[in-house]
């Protein structure tokens, strides 16, 4: 029996969440069966370094699973892309260490958040279509998430008792000459449940002036729970990279 690491890309407009679901619309519910196909049958469960909600979507997402394959590790990421719905790819597949786990090994990761300035009906898909935004508002506010803060005004029914993330890079850049595409990019060792959409979609805000800057620094120096404050949809939101100390 052999573990193998996997990183995976997919379009999650479709599905429900990278976790499994009754109803079998998540992403581990297809990758699981294709791995399935190849072991006749019998189940095979994967484990993911995020839960990537409804409508999220990834380029680096990375699992884990244990199979016994007489398949090569190329031979086995072609037959297992081969049975994948065509909105999920696996993009590297490798043996790795009996101990490597992808979610409690991951030391941090990397979201990107891609707002689309225009109405061009192109980016409806997988962008949140924004105006009248100050972007020397928006790189201020961005600048000051980075460092190690208590983000529970900026989670999702948080029971943690660790609210405490690290914020490595926090900036947003301009991604065609146009100037008709921004990105927000967080990379951090740890994120609270729907934080970088409450993230973003606050750093809007206060680029739109509906609340000011102040507002959002009170939220990081005096952190409540369950903030009326505003949350960016999903379908802009994408795990760009897990990373590993190896």
């Amino acid at each position: 029996m052999s573990r193998y690491k996997i990183v995976i890309q997919y379009d999650g407009t479709n599905f429900s969440g990278f976790q499994s679901q009754k109803n079998q619309s998540g992403i581990q519910d297809n990758i699981e069966s294709s791995i399935s196909k190849l072991n006749n049958d019998k189940k095979i469960k994967i484990y993911g370094a995020s839960r990537t909600d409804a409508g999220v979507h990834a380029l680096g997402q990375v699992a884990h699973f244990d199979l016994d394959s007489k398949f090569s590790e190329s031979e086995l990421l072609k037959a297992l892309n081969a049975r994948l719905s065509k909105e999920i790819r696996i993009s590297h597949l490798t043996k790795v260490n009996k101990n490597f786990h992808s979610r409690f090994d991951a030391t941090s990761k990397e979201y990107h958040y891609l707002c689309s300035l225009t109405d061009n009906p192109l980016h409806l898909r997988n962008h949140f279509q924004v105006k009248n935004l100050d972007f020397d508002l928006l790189l201020e506010v961005s600048k000051i998430i980075e460092g190690k803060y208590n983000f529970l005004s900026f989670s999702k029914f948080s029971n943690k008792k660790n609210n405490f993330c690290r914020i490595f890079k926090s900036k947003w850049v301009f991604d065609d000459k146009k100037d008709e595409k921004l990105s927000y990019i967080i990379h951090g060792d740890r994120f609270l449940h729907h934080m970088v959409r409450y993230l973003v979609g606050t750093m809007i805000a206060v680029s739109q002036k509906k609340i000011s800057i102040d507002d959002f620094k009170n939220l990081l120096s005096s952190p409540i729970k369950d903030a009326k404050i505003f949350k960016a949809p999903g379908k802009g939101l994408v795990l760009k990279e897990v990373f590993y100390e190896n």
